[in-house]
C-alpha cells in the first residue's frame, strides 16, 4: 500500500507535531498555574464531544507503543509518532481542560489561549446555542472565542465594562464616526 520508508516518515512527522502541541499544552497549563491567583471570574472547560474517543485512541495508541516496543523489538525511535499521539489524546487534551476559562488581572482566556487585554482591539457577543465572546486582536486579523456559560454572561459584561472604563481595554478605530462614543456602551 505504501512504498517502503513513507510510512515511517509519515509518521516521524506526526510525531513531532504532536510533541509541539504537547509541549504548548504543558506550557499554557504552567501559564495558568502562574495566573489562577489573579482571576476575576473563571470556570471549567467544556469536555468536548468526543471525549470518550479521544480516551479510546489515546489507549489505542499506547497498545500500539508497547506492542512495537515489547512484543517486536522495534527501536524507540519507531514508536515516537504514536506516542506523541498516545500522550495527547491521554493526557494533553486533558490537561487543557483543566485551565480555567474566563477573566483573570491581566487578560481573558479564550478556548484556544490566553489574550492580554492590552492585545485586544474589539469585543463582539454571538448569541445563540450558546453565549459566545469574540476578542478581536489589535494589530492582526486574528480573532478568539470564549464560550460564556449563560450563568456567568451578566458578570462577563460588568467585568468587561469595568476593564474598557479602566483603559485596560481600549478600542482602536471606528469604522463610523457617529458622534462620542462612549466604549463602555460597545459592551
Amino acid at each position: 500500500m505504501f512504498p517502503q520508508g513513507i510510512l515511517p516518515g509519515i509518521l516521524l512527522l506526526l510525531g513531532v507535531g504532536f510533541l509541539i502541541v504537547n509541549l504548548r499544552t504543558l506550557l499554557d497549563f504552567g501559564r495558568f498555574l502562574r495566573l489562577r491567583s489573579s482571576a476575576l471570574l473563571i470556570w471549567p472547560s467544556r469536555k468536548p464531544p468526543l471525549y470518550n474517543f479521544f480516551l479510546v485512541l489515546g489507549l489505542s495508541f499506547g497498545l500500539l507503543v508497547l506492542f512495537k516496543l515489547g512484543v517486536q523489538r522495534r527501536p524507540l525511535t519507531d514508536a515516537f509518532g504514536e506516542g506523541m499521539m498516545c500522550l495527547y489524546y491521554s493526557w494533553a487534551f486533558r490537561l487543557n481542560l483543566r485551565i480555567g476559562r474566563g477573566f483573570y488581572e491581566k487578560g481573558i482566556w479564550a478556548e484556544r489561549g490566553f489574550v492580554p487585554y492590552s492585545r485586544i482591539g474589539g469585543l463582539s457577543w454571538r448569541e445563540g446555542k450558546e453565549i459566545t465572546l469574540i476578542l478581536i486582536y489589535r494589530m492582526r486579523n486574528r480573532v478568539r472565542h470564549l464560550i460564556v456559560p449563560d450563568v456567568h454572561y451578566g458578570e462577563s459584561r460588568r467585568l468587561l465594562r469595568d476593564k474598557i472604563a479602566a483603559h485596560d481595554i481600549h478600542f482602536t478605530g471606528k469604522d463610523f464616526d457617529l458622534g462620542k462614543l462612549d466604549e463602555r456602551d460597545v459592551v
